[in-house]
């Protein structure tokens, strides 16, 4: 193990380029170095004070390696550890070594995770690969999903029951473009004058198709908003992702609300019109220990969730130059998507308002 300063938040171990991390005698993170904090996708800030098992560590634990360097009384390795996050997962060979105020040094050596192999053109070959077959698996389900629709659609004389019929022809469709956005991530985007209302109210479909009785849907509409340049797909996929989420945190009733907003600013513009669709619930509310990171992937109060529909409702947003954001509390919780109207055509084509 090559020698490294002993860590402290000076300007040595700021300028290392490896990952080194110093934990108290009481198990705590008390510093870690730019490089560390790059490497785990995490600020120092949200790292400092915390308790050293946050790290969730694989296939031997941080603090059994810390045990191991304390009781013997010099530098243990650990080969390939893997270090779990909320922001993800890293590998890294470790060295634990231990200090003289009862505290250790930690440093990592990242690894990638195929030795041997370059896993910027590996795992993308790999997933590609993975979804071409998947894509194939679904298509013939789907097929047969729109072929039994059409029949229904003509045997079927109830106005209600055949609402349903569309709702299933519309929904195959749109799983169709998702696979398509799968296997061509970089095709570009669709872009038509949409009616927020027309998305609201596919969603509230597909809701009540879902929840039936369980679930009480509001509306209130600003009838008054103009069109807007978007991908009715996406904001679908959006806004039932957001009504969903009201429904996991126990929601009994939910209200679909539009209102303009005028000289809203978003990231560093500041748009002349911008339409605010909330979903509001009386659900349990976002938890406060996921209230900072409640948008990120992977991230679910539920053992069976993905943990990706606020993720790709925000990555929605952002697709459309808008924003999500929401507020929070035991039975009333409204999450805002923002979505700027442009005012001329070339800037609908770029997806924002012109400043001017």
């Amino acid at each position: 193990m090559p020698e490294l300063p002993d860590i402290a938040p000076d300007i040595a171990a700021d300028r290392l380029q490896t990952p080194l991390m110093r934990v108290s005698a009481n198990g705590r993170i008390d510093y870690l170095n730019p490089a560390a904090a790059a490497w785990l996708g995490l600020s120092a800030r949200r790292l400092v004070g915390q308790p050293v098992t946050e790290l969730d560590a694989q296939p031997l634990s941080l603090p059994q390696l810390m045990r191991q360097a304390l009781q013997g009384g010099r530098p243990v390795h650990a080969r390939r550890l893997q270090i779990d996050t909320m922001a993800g997962r890293r590998f890294a060979d470790a060295w634990a070594s231990p200090l003289d105020d009862g505290g250790l040094r930690l440093e990592f050596h990242p690894t990638d995770e195929f030795p041997g192999e370059d896993p910027a053109t590996l795992l993308p070959m790999a997933l590609s690969t993975a979804l071409a077959g998947l894509a194939h698996e679904l298509r013939n389900p789907l097929a047969g999903l729109a072929g039994a629709a059409q029949l229904l659609a003509r045997r079927i004389d109830d106005e209600e029951l055949g609402r349903y019929v569309d709702v299933i022809r519309d929904e195959v469709q749109r799983l169709g473009s998702l696979l398509d956005r799968l296997l061509d991530p970089e095709q570009p985007r669709r872009r038509e004058l949409v009616n927020v209302h027309e998305v609201l109210e596919r969603v509230r479909t597909l809701a009540d198709a879902e929840a039936g009785w369980a679930l009480k849907l509001e509306r209130d509409y600003d009838p008054s908003l103009p069109e807007l340049r978007g991908d009715p797909d996406r904001l679908t996929q959006a806004l039932i992702n957001l009504v969903r989420n009201a429904l996991e945190a126990g929601a009994g009733t939910v209200r679909l609300r539009t209102r303009a907003e005028h000289g809203v600013a978003i990231g560093d513009r500041t748009h002349r019109l911008v339409i605010r669709v909330e979903i509001e619930d009386d659900g349990r509310g976002v938890p406060e220990d996921l209230a900072e990171r409640i948008f990120l992937p992977l991230l679910s109060t539920r053992a069976d969730g993905s943990g990706l529909g606020l993720s790709q409702a925000q990555q929605v947003a952002r697709e459309h130059g808008g924003s999500l954001g929401y507020r929070s509390r035991p039975g009333h919780t409204v999450f805002s998507l923002l979505l700027p109207v442009p005012l001329h055509e070339e800037d609908a084509e770029e997806g924002t308002d012109d400043d001017d």
